[in-house]
């Protein structure tokens, strides 16, 4: 299965570098140099791209890839997801951390049992990460933190929410 590692933000400088949003907890990994990248472009079509270099800058990565050259294929790029293979993810090591494809599609269930929806993804943000939740009513945001989210079952294939007073009432 593949997911998105990084978005292009936009051209830097002249050669064809690329300013990266990243989206994976590992881009010393999905970046390095030789890596080959899934780039999906706006327009539906999907090219293979090959790290040449990579480097942090301001908040995003400045990479280079064997096949952009000039500044006018990197301006073509933007918008372009990055996709990587989940095969090629490293197991976590720690049993309270998980990778975002991981909780996508599950159920997520009160401690009662009740459905509430599906994780539909997970926002990454200043203050932690929330889960997206799919209900009939639209979407609720959760704190994915232990007090709300006392259990995670991967296998089982749901989220237990125990939601404090008043965070599912705004739906």
């Amino acid at each position: 299965m593949d997911v998105v590692v990084g978005r292009v933000a936009k051209a830097h400088g002249i050669t064809g570098e690329l300013s990266v949003d990243v989206r994976t907890d590992s881009p010393e990994l999905r970046f390095a140099l030789g890596q080959k990248i899934q780039a999906k472009l706006r327009d539906g079509t999907s090219r293979s791209l090959t790290v040449s270099a990579a480097r942090p800058h301001a908040g995003r990565l400045l990479v280079r890839f064997e096949e952009v050259l000039t500044r006018d294929v990197a301006e073509s790029l933007r918008g372009t997801l990055l996709l990587g293979s989940t095969d090629d993810l490293p197991p976590t090591g720690d049993p309270d951390e998980f990778y975002d494809h991981e909780l996508e599609g599950l159920t997520a269930e009160l401690v009662d049992g009740t459905k509430l929806g599906t994780v539909k993804e997970i926002l990454h943000g200043p203050g932690g990460e929330l889960l997206v939740v799919i209900r009939d009513r639209g979407e609720a945001l959760i704190p994915f933190v232990r007090e709300i989210v006392p259990t995670v079952d991967v296998r089982g294939g749901r989220v237990v929410i125990d939601p404090p007073e008043g965070l599912l009432d705004a739906d």
